[in-house]
Formats: C-alpha cells, sequence, structure tokens
C-alpha cells in the first residue's frame, strides 16, 4: 500500500454566538442580569484524503452565495458565513494544489448548508457521494416540511448525484479508510478513522464542533443537535476509538486546532 496524505482546504469562517457551540456558555445571574455576550469566528474547512486508490474530498462546504441571499436570512444572521463568495469550492481547492476534476469520490458527513453547499460541482458526474442511510430522509423532510431541521436547504443536495448510501456503524470506504455513523448532530452524521503512514486521525467532525466539547464533554445547544443522548453515545464511541488508535481527533469548526492542522496537514 502507498502513502495516504491529508490535505485540510480552508473555506473560510463562520461567526455565532458561542452559546450555540457551547450550550450555556454565557448565562445571566441575579449579580449579573445583562452579561457580555460572545460572539466568535469558527472554522470551515474540507479535507482531501490523497489515498493511493482514489482522492477523497470530506464535505464541500457552503454555497458561495450564502451571503447573498442563498442562504435564508434567519439563519444568514444566527449563523454568518464570512465573504463565501471569496471561498468557491473551485478555487480554494486550487488553492490547495487540487481541481475539481481530481476528485474521485465524495464523503459527506451530514447534508447542512454549511457542508452541502458545494454538491452541485458534482451533478451529472458519476462521482460517487458517500452518505450515510439515516441522513437523506432527514434531510429531505427537514427540507420540504416545516418540521425536522432549519439547517437543510433543498437546492444543496436535490441534485443528479450519484448517491452511494452507508448502511450501519462502519463501513470501510478504502484500506486503512474506515467511515464511523456518529448520530446526534444529525442522524446520518458520519465520522471517520484515518490510518496513515506515521499515525491515525479520526474526523469527528460536527460531533464535536470545539474542543470543550470533545474534552470537557461539554454538549451544544439543544439546537444543533437532533438527539441529546445519541450525541453523548457517540462522544464515548470517537473517545474509544482514541484510545484504540492513540489518534488525533479532528474537531468540526475548531479555529485554533485548524490552524495548527493546517500547518502540518497543509
Amino acid at each position: 500500500m502507498g502513502t495516504t496524505s491529508l490535505t485540510l482546504v480552508d473555506r473560510g469562517t463562520i461567526s455565532a454566538d458561542l452559546n450555540f457551540v457551547l450550550d450555556g456558555y454565557v448565562m445571566g445571574t441575579a449579580a449579573e442580569p445583562n452579561p457580555e455576550q460572545a460572539y466568535e469566528d469558527f472554522a470551515v474547512w474540507n479535507l482531501v484524503i490523497d489515498h493511493p486508490d482514489a482522492t477523497i474530498l470530506w464535505d464541500t462546504g457552503p454555497h458561495h452565495d450564502a451571503a447573498d441571499g442563498y442562504w435564508p436570512d434567519p439563519l444568514y444572521q444566527a449563523f454568518t458565513p464570512n465573504d463565501p463568495a471569496n471561498h468557491r469550492l473551485d478555487d480554494d481547492l486550487d488553492a490547495a494544489g487540487y481541481d475539481l476534476t481530481d476528485i474521485d469520490a465524495v464523503v459527506m458527513s451530514h447534508l447542512h448548508l454549511d457542508h452541502a453547499g458545494g454538491l452541485h460541482h458534482f451533478a451529472g458526474t458519476d462521482v460517487p457521494i458517500y452518505l450515510h442511510r439515516e441522513e437523506i430522509p432527514f434531510a429531505y423532510f427537514s427540507a420540504k416540511t416545516p418540521e425536522g431541521s432549519v439547517a437543510y436547504l433543498a437546492s444543496d443536495f436535490d441534485h443528479d448525484l450519484n448517491w452511494q448510501l452507508v448502511h450501519g456503524h462502519r463501513h470501510t470506504l478504502f484500506d486503512g479508510v474506515e467511515l464511523h455513523h456518529l448520530p446526534g448532530h444529525t442522524p446520518g452524521l458520519l465520522g471517520a478513522l484515518l490510518h496513515l503512514d506515521d499515525e491515525s486521525v479520526i474526523v469527528a467532525g460536527d460531533e464535536v464542533y470545539l474542543r470543550s466539547n470533545y474534552e470537557d464533554a461539554w454538549p451544544m445547544a439543544t439546537s444543533l443537535l437532533w438527539s441529546n443522548q445519541a450525541w453523548e453515545d457517540s462522544l464515548h464511541r470517537v473517545r474509544e476509538l482514541e484510545r484504540q488508535h492513540d489518534a488525533t481527533v479532528l474537531f468540526g469548526h475548531d479555529l485554533s486546532q485548524f490552524h495548527d492542522l493546517q500547518e502540518r496537514w497543509g
């Protein structure tokens, strides 16, 4: 087997109230009924997994028109993408040394609008799009009815795509690339265990937005969780994988970690 390498692709940032990401981070008290809110920037990234058998793209980021009316205003106000027009998927891949035509497969961790906005680039192609079986029905239910989650846009994923559904809790995509079902943030959230030459990496993604979600078991707000219990169960699953493989855990939106790992993985 040849060498597998990783490249973190910078897709800009999103700004939001930290209370969404760390539940109850700022709370009023009798002594301080009007505390100052924490408004932070969060990393948005894609990952290119350059495997001997395929070049795999992990997620596709927000749509480049997210700030120009493509995202519904309530979502834009709550989770504001910063300059997405200058972070088109094709341009950001090019800056990282890849072309869209280099991509042999796409793995979608889930179909929220900050992850699925670039899927249109693969419409009408035979590039396989891997997604957990539990994600598609919930995404369509959410996007097409008043119920479910507001974070899905049908225009992101309702395309002629070569869907390849992942079933169960674990799926071997290629030698050294395992997909793991981590429900909680969404019903079909996918993570991955990647075995490189000199280390193992767990792509936890939006199971844990920030380091504190992981290390302190500090949950996101209920508005970001499909199931609190499933999120906790998935957290234990990721921690067990980390212990088994002495792995680096890649968080979903931790800006500080992103900068550190981008230096390591280019």
